[in-house]
């Protein structure tokens, strides 16, 4: 399979069948506009029809995994009915396709991942980060409800008190506190992430494959499971964006000031 007509996802094939995907947009942070988000969705269901690929890595190019959700696609959606259903059915694209790759997934999560980006590496089956790296779901501090892929994976990694806090305060966490939390499976100094997650997928390649991709199967369906979860949590997140909170959330992180969201105005 060819994968040239990916823009802002840069892939290269190594031994053993690993196939590494680079999010490489380094000039914004890896931030996802409209042609990211789309490819971030479609790759996985690339990556399971492959037939030369068995394991695929994804990273980050530069400092960042992927700030998450660029400022402009946010703006452009705030208030738009077709944008905003069209990223509804796109959102359940990049999760369900995730879960259903037939491959496993790693993530060398290299520097901070919000958005879309922390969809990548915590959908991914094993997780790897930087021990001072950041992620975290930040919706509510946008003003708008936790979705993408929060829902779903976040009480089943880190249980539901730590996925309460975390997504309903927007507070991120650091690789330490999530591996401490188990929402990661390993945080390791910056450097050595890639190093390990490609250590960890050329096992996973060398391995028994379908020994591997059935236990992978029946694991995610603790994950399916939580699917109606996920599928309600995308549709608030979706309707906070037709809502006035969003346009204050994008306005004052435009103007790099706290927000004053009219839901909390008396």
């Amino acid at each position: 399979m060819s994968f040239e007509n990916y823009r802002q996802l840069t892939l290269s094939r190594r031994a053993n069948g690993v196939l590494l995907i680079t999010i490489d947009r380094p000039e914004k942070y890896n931030a996802a506009d409209e042609q990211m988000h789309a490819e971030l969705a479609n790759i996985w269901k690339d990556v399971s029809a492959d037939r030369d690929t068995r394991v695929a890595v994804i990273t980050g190019a530069g400092k960042a995994f992927s700030a998450g959700g660029d400022l402009a696609m946010v703006e452009r959606m705030a208030g738009d009915y077709h944008r905003v259903s069209h990223m509804l059915s796109e959102m359940s694209d990049l999760v369900y396709n995730m879960i259903n790759c037939e491959k496993p997934i790693v993530s060398a999560i290299n520097g901070v991942a919000v958005g879309a980006g922390a969809v990548a590496a915590l959908m991914a089956d094993i997780a790897v980060m930087a021990e001072d790296a950041r992620i975290g779901d930040g919706h509510v501090k946008l003003g708008v409800a936790a979705g993408d892929h929060a829902a779903i994976i976040w009480p089943l990694l880190a249980g539901m008190a730590k996925a309460r806090y975390y997504l309903m305060t927007g507070d991120m966490v650091t690789g330490t506190e999530a591996e401490r939390i188990g929402l990661v499976a390993k945080a390791l100094p910056r450097e050595q992430v890639l190093d390990e997650a490609l250590r960890i997928a050329d096992g996973l390649a060398t391995g028994a494959q379908q020994a591997i991709r059935l236990t992978k199967r029946a694991l995610n369906n603790w994950v399916r499971g939580a699917g109606p979860i996920f599928d309600q949590s995308a549709a608030y997140e979706m309707l906070t964006f037709l809502g006035p909170d969003v346009v204050e959330g994008y306005t004052a992180l435009r103007e790099k000031r706290p927000p004053r969201f009219p839901s909390a105005q008396s």
